[in-house]
């Protein structure tokens, strides 16, 4: 009788043990595979929406500013003190094009600065010194309008890791789109603004494609409109 109980009463073998635990491993694998998963695609969906948000956000700041552009014909009556150039310039560029203007853009933030609601504005293509073969599109500011509309100022990161920043203008005299603008020129648009700018900025880093596994593009597509198209000319004689 003490026997059989034994025998009834008996532990887990080695061989049970190894068997349950082997079990209780590929379970726990496939509990963590689960959530690493899950994880990972909320990761996915947060960054891909925070490309698009940092798309948007370039594309708004743009478009406003390129609203307020300008350029003038007034000269001071001493020659001598033309300091200031206003200018819209715009040239081509790989994988960025770039845009140089006047605008009625700026707010002056300190009392009793040198300071009007004019300033110099560029966006334009930098390459990435921390990241090779990365190129971002950066915003060029100066509350002062100088002889150099391409120089001075504050340069700042307007959106990371893009792929492309496409500009054309419409010419009213022609009704064409065209790739470059210079209103410094003698002749041609020399004097008058275009009446809209196309704006296309595509940001890699988007979505994974299920064909090769690597990421898509976003891409950000705007016109603008200018509403002044012509030189200012008030209280000129």
């Amino acid at each position: 009788m003490i026997s059989r109980h034994r025998r009834r009463v008996r532990a887990f073998t080695l061989v049970e043990l190894l068997v349950a635990i082997a079990v209780l491993s590929m379970i726990s694998v496939l509990i963590y595979s689960t959530f690493a998963g899950m994880k990972r695609s909320k990761e996915g969906v947060q960054r891909v929406s925070d490309r698009y948000r940092e798309g948007r956000l370039a594309m708004a700041r743009i478009s406003r500013e390129l609203q307020s552009a300008f350029i003038s014909a007034h000269a001071p009556i001493d020659q001598s003190l033309g300091a200031r150039k206003t200018a819209f310039i715009g040239s081509r560029g790989t994988p960025a094009d770039r845009v140089d203007f006047t605008a009625f853009a700026h707010l002056r933030l300190d009392r009793d600065t040198h300071e009007s609601d004019q300033a110099e504005i560029s966006y334009f293509g930098s390459v990435n010194p921390s990241r090779n073969g990365t190129t971002d599109l950066v915003r060029r500011y100066s509350p002062h309008i100088d002889s150099e509309p391409k120089r001075g100022g504050r340069v700042e990161v307007l959106a990371t890791d893009i792929d492309l920043f496409d500009l054309e203008y419409l010419d009213p005299l022609t009704g064409q789109w065209t790739e470059t603008w210079d209103t410094t020129q003698a002749i041609g648009q020399g004097g008058r603004l275009p009446v809209q700018v196309r704006v296309i900025l595509v940001l890699n880093g988007g979505r994974r494609t299920a064909a090769d596994r690597g990421r898509q593009t976003i891409r950000v597509v705007s016109k603008v409109a200018l509403p002044i198209s012509r030189p200012l000319t008030f209280a000129v004689q």
